[in-house]
């Protein structure tokens, strides 16, 4: 992932004089949304499903529950990992203040989410309408105190540590040290630790942390078990997943996936996968 800002498409959907446009899509499993920045503010959110919102800066798993905020002009891609219900919301720039100008993922409280799912069944919000404009104001109200989830992969820009995360995402799971990942890279550890310091405000041990967190929801999206996504990661047992889980977003992946109880079983009994096991 390179700081190197790339052209974009210019979308004009939501190039109107209302308050807020929406769009409602539903795409199938691996879905890609090329390229591309809005005039407006925007927030995805996907009552089913999870995406990865790619930018210059990074990348963002945005799961059930969250939503992203993308603000205007920044140019973007989502990709779906299994079938994706997505809602999205164009606000006019600056409605709402409170958000950062940069991509964050956001919770998305029950209350948000049936505001974002009315907005999305009126298809626009007028501030000219009475009963649209109570909307608005209450809609821009859960904005500024909705809650940010630390779900992003930083980029990085120095070439040497491009290659070493090019590396790391080729293969999220791999159990080669980060020493020899460095070597191969013709880089120190030392010097490559420093820049991603620098560069990404992470340790190059917790950036990979991240990654594996992220490519392990990624696949639980994609309807996957618990055990398999643990284990492509590079988690050394379902439970050192389920706790790094549940410490990024409170729960853990049975209850927030809906999963069966007990899916996640020891990894004894799956230590011979070969190819993804469905739910």
């Amino acid at each position: 992932m390179s700081k190197k800002r790339q052209p974009g498409t210019f979308d004009r959907l939501a190039s109107t004089g209302d308050a807020i446009v929406t769009l409602t899509r539903n795409y199938v499993p691996n879905h890609v949304i090329p390229l591309h920045f809005h005039d407006r503010d925007q927030l995805v959110y996907a009552t089913r499903g999870v995406m990865t919102v790619e930018t210059e800066e990074g990348s963002w798993v945005v799961p059930t529950h969250r939503g992203v905020w993308i603000p205007k002009g920044v140019a973007h891609t989502v990709a779906m990992s299994g079938p994706v219900a997505m809602r999205t919301l164009y606000l006019k720039p600056r409605m709402a203040k409170a958000l950062p100008r940069s991509c964050c993922v956001v919770n998305i409280s029950p209350l948000l989410k049936e505001l974002i799912l009315e907005a999305c069944a009126a298809g626009t919000l007028k501030n000219r309408v009475l009963a649209q404009r109570h909307l608005i104001d209450v809609i821009i109200d859960q904005l500024m105190v909705v809650q940010t989830v630390p779900l992003q992969l930083p980029s990085v820009s120095d070439p040497r540590a491009m290659r070493v995360a090019e590396v790391l995402m080729a293969n999220p799971g791999s159990r080669q040290s980060l020493a020899q990942i460095c070597q191969k890279c013709g880089a120190s550890c030392r010097t490559i630790e420093r820049i991603f310091q620098e560069e990404t405000a992470m340790t190059i041990g917790k950036w990979r942390q991240q990654l594996r967190l992220m490519h392990a929801m990624r696949l639980l999206g994609e309807g996957v078990k618990i055990t398999y996504a643990a284990q492509e990661a590079g988690y050394n047992a379902p439970s050192a997943f389920i706790a790094a889980f549940r410490k990024m977003l409170g729960t853990t992946p049975t209850l927030y996936f809906g999963r069966p109880a007990g899916e996640h079983a020891s990894a004894g009994h799956h230590s011979g996968v070969s190819q993804r096991a469905r739910r």
